[in-house]
């Protein structure tokens, strides 16, 4: 009977303690994942069974380490619940997962987290409430390393240390394997590296970040060497004049980034009560003369406004940069040439202006590094017009003019304008915020309200431009928007033309990260509709437009671009409008990579 009762004992204490060991894990996978998706939908079940076995090396890592299996049980499920959570909402404010590289971002997102909604949604509530109960469960089991006879009592604490070097060597060469194209092809993993969204729900939201860290640091292009980026710009030096008297009718430029501005009607037919950007709609019509308009092609997507101005200021690309990075900061550390500085050396008074919080990116640390003379941050606004929470883009445009009518006459001055009205979310109501767009056959209360801003928008560039057609000075205007908004806006869009976002072709994906551009002058140029650019190319084409010399890099820039009128992080098209991802065509691209590295990383 003693024989009997003592079997019962162990069948009992390992069923309350091994069985947790290896089901909770999985349990734990599965609804960390259904934060986001139906990993049972979109996943092989071979890619599952790697985001398993991940799963049980952690928990047998924060076993060794513990050394109490309920306490690494709760560590994990606890772990899992919060980084869920957070991933959740992250993908919501901006249609993009976690990514390594989000701790450089952190203080700007706590700057603008208040402003988000964050009701979640039934099945947030129930997976939430799933891992609760696993918390619950996990306080029954009661296996104790330093209590197990097969460990030395001396050395116990010896053999944990071992024990958990072992775990971590196991867990990098876990993270080595995904890395290699093997293991991608044996286990039909998905590796279009720049869809962190459909990486994370192909792959696992766990296993997609370790493939990701392998872009944590920049690899030198093929062949580089200072010298070859040397002799690569040789061709042009020489031609960029850099004297002030050379253009001495030079016309001001101002640029307006305009946050989250763009036309969802790229992505699919809908129907509105009123046009939403009529002034807008007409320039890419070409009834407004002296224009030249059409797509802008952006790396970015629901976010990191600051790599849309990286690329635009520079003239480099995210397409040479690791996924999910932010060069404003993690490699602006030093001076570095940009549109500004080659403007200051022209003569030109530099102005940044963005009506938020200077620390924004690192804006106040690099705004200076690129050559601009000025900032301007929400400080320096008196008493603005906000629309919800944001100051206007017509209080922007207010200011604008303000510097324009303080300054010296025919001082030329460049202004970068990074706007705030339109920024997300779109689903809160305020007083001082009446939405007038309706779309027919939808109750988006999101894409009625970002499509209401817009008008917004819209009203104000009108009367901006208005404003400037009747001065005296020469004087260009740009206007793009910094990327298009999250999946949460324009899914009924897709819903309304019978598509899937999770499933969507090529050519919808690269629609996604189109924005309108606008180029007016209040002189007279050629009017111009249809332009198919990258951002990376848009400060030389400026430069031409304004009658002004170009900087070597500039040159370059505008020469490769008529073979590659478009590079972005997404993909890479030809003057023959066929499209490809960069990776197939780096061989073309790496003289533009070598000069890219060089200008980052290797400045003397």
């Amino acid at each position: 009977m003693k024989k009997q009762a003592g079997k019962r004992v162990k069948v009992m204490w390992g069923v309350r303690n091994f069985l947790p060991m290896l089901f909770i894990p999985i349990a734990n996978f599965y609804l960390f994942e259904a934060y986001i998706h139906n990993p049972f939908k979109d996943m092989k079940i071979q890619i599952q069974f790697l985001n398993i076995a991940l799963f049980e090396l952690l928990m047998l890592l924060f076993f060794i380490l513990l050394g109490s299996i309920k306490w690494s049980l709760r560590l994990q499920s606890a772990f899992f619940m919060l980084v869920g959570l957070a991933n959740y909402y992250v993908l919501e404010f901006r249609s993009a997962p976690i990514m390594p590289w989000d701790i450089y971002s952190f203080g700007t997102a706590m700057s603008v987290a208040g402003n988000f909604d964050y009701t979640p949604g039934k099945q947030t509530v129930f997976v939430t409430a799933g891992f609760v109960l696993l918390l619950i469960i996990e306080q029954f089991p009661n296996l104790h390393l330093n209590k197990i006879s097969v460990f030395p009592k001396k050395a116990v604490y010896a053999t944990r240390a071992v024990l958990t070097g072992v775990c971590v060597c196991i867990l990098f060469g876990f993270t080595h394997m995904l890395w290699q194209e093997s293991t991608i092809i044996k286990f039909g993993m998905y590796d279009k590296l720049f869809t962190p969204t459909v990486i994370s729900k192909r792959d696992g939201i766990a296993v997609g970040f370790l493939m990701e860290l392998q872009y944590i640091t920049v690899d030198k292009p093929s062949n580089y060497s200072a010298g070859l980026a040397k002799q690569i710009l040789e061709p042009f030096s020489g031609q960029a004049a850099a004297n002030p008297e050379s253009v001495p009718d030079a016309p001001n430029i101002i640029v307006i980034m305009n946050e989250a501005f763009s036309d969802p009607a790229v992505l699919g037919d809908f129907e509105t009560n009123k046009d939403y950007m009529p002034f807008v709609h007409s320039v890419l019509n070409g009834e407004v003369p002296n224009t030249l308009s059409g797509w802008l092609n952006v790396s970015v997507l629901g976010g990191n406004t600051a790599n849309t101005e990286f690329e635009f200021l520079t003239g480099n690309t995210m397409a040479f940069l690791p996924q999910g990075s932010v060069p404003y900061q993690q490699y602006l550390k030093t001076k570095q040439d940009s549109l500004a500085s080659h403007l200051k050396s022209l003569g030109y008074r530099t102005i940044a202006m963005h009506p938020y919080n200077s620390t924004g990116w690192d804006r106040n640390k690099v705004y200076p590094l690129l050559g601009f003379d000025e900032q301007y941050f929400i400080r320096d606004y008196s008493n603005p017009e906000k629309i919800r929470k944001y100051v206007s883009d017509r209080a922007c445009y207010d200011k604008i003019i303000e510097l324009y009518e303080a300054k010296p006459k025919k001082e030329p001055f460049f202004v970068f304008n990074v706007t705030m009205q339109n920024h997300s979310s779109y689903s809160e109501a305020f007083d001082n915020f009446t939405p007038d767009i309706t779309v027919t056959d939808s109750n988006s209360k999101t894409l009625n309200n970002y499509l209401s801003l817009i008008r917004i928008s819209d009203q104000a560039l009108a009367s901006f431009i208005d404003y400037f057609s009747a001065v005296e000075e020469d004087t260009v205007i740009i206007f793009f928007g910094d990327h298009q908004p999250t999946n949460s806006v324009v899914s009924n869009i897709w819903k309304l033309n019978g598509k899937n976002g999770n499933e969507l072709s090529d050519e919808d994906e690269a629609k996604r990260y189109k924005v309108p551009l606008v180029i007016w002058s209040n002189f007279d140029t050629e009017t111009v509709t249809g332009i198919e650019t990258s951002t990376n190319f848009l400060a030389s084409r400026i430069l031409e437009i304004s009658g002004l010399p170009l900087s070597n890099y500039s040159m370059y820039l505008k020469k490769f671009s008529e073979n590659y009128p478009v590079v972005t992080a997404i993909r890479v098209q030809n003057s023959s409008g066929e499209s490809t991802e960069v990776k197939n065509v780096m061989g073309e691209l790496n003289n533009y990579a070598i000069l890219q590295y060089n200008r980052l990383f290797d400045q003397d």
